[in-house]
């Protein structure tokens, strides 16, 4: 099975060119190759699949091997991927379990390798609002936390506590603890099938500049994770959020091949 390795943001993927149908790996099998010490090491696997109405079906996999909804640096990276390959022009659409989603290559920073891409989000009708935080669905449920000094967050104890919350259940959620720095965010993420924290979250991201949006009553679209930088940017109507982009860079690491 040949596959390319991609990272955005530190988030980083396994792709496959599946628009012939051949995988069949099962749930131990993707958990086996997103394993960061027996296979090739991911955050998550996606399949880029033949569509009959778009440029592709995206499908993608936790790094735990089980289907997940979406994956906005995922979905960034397979349009990557579709464009390096002739699959599909600079501006494009794919399905993906949530819906379709438009993507656009808005530069090559280094041909081939490095792509600067924006990904238009679902739009967000309802944010729920606790004591303690924020939950709505960008795609996939995330809980935002405002603290005060991000850098010293236990993400990987707290994060697995609101995750595992009954408010959540039975799926869990996604956790983002999030820093105001005067007109930008830093998010730190803790992410449900990857059971720990990531570099970075591009759902996570969009979420946390979305509920950003309720505390300082502006958009703050310049966000930083530990992966790298994004840019969120969203119109705010009586209804919700809608033309909801989230840019930011793809890199393609490197291909290589899987036993069959």
């Amino acid at each position: 099975m040949q596959f390319y390795k991609f990272q955005a943001n530190g988030n980083d993927f396994i792709l496959v060119d599946d628009r012939k149908g051949l995988f069949s790996a099962g749930r131990e099998e993707i958990a086996r190759f997103c394993n960061r010490h027996f296979g090739v090491g991911a955050d998550g696997l996606i399949l880029l699949k033949s569509s009959g109405s778009y440029d592709f079906d995206m499908a993608y996999f936790n790094s735990d091997g089980r289907p997940a909804e979406m994956c906005g640096n995922g979905g960034r990276s397979i349009a990557a991927l579709a464009y390096m390959k002739g699959i599909a022009g600079k501006e494009m659409r794919f399905s993906a379990v949530d819906g379709v989603h438009e993507a656009k290559i808005e530069n090559e920073i280094i041909g081939k390798r490095i792509f600067d891409v924006s990904l238009k989000m679902q739009d967000v009708r309802e944010v729920k609002m606790f004591d303690d935080g924020w939950f709505l669905n960008t795609g996939v449920p995330h809980f935002v936390k405002f603290v005060s000094r991000v850098e010293e967050v236990d993400v990987q104890r707290l994060g697995r506590e609101i995750r595992n919350d009954k408010r959540f259940a039975p799926d869990g959620t996604n956790v983002n603890f999030v820093g105001i720095e005067a007109e930008r965010l830093f998010v730190r993420t803790y992410e449900r099938g990857v059971e720990d924290e990531t570099l970075s979250c591009g759902t996570g991201v969009t979420a946390s500049a979305l509920t950003a949006f309720f505390k300082t009553g502006k958009q703050t679209s310049d966000i930083h994770t530990r992966g790298g930088d994004f840019r969120v940017s969203f119109r705010k109507t009586a209804d919700g959020f809608e033309d909801v982009w989230l840019r930011g860079p793809a890199e393609r690491i490197f291909k290589g091949e899987i036993p069959a």
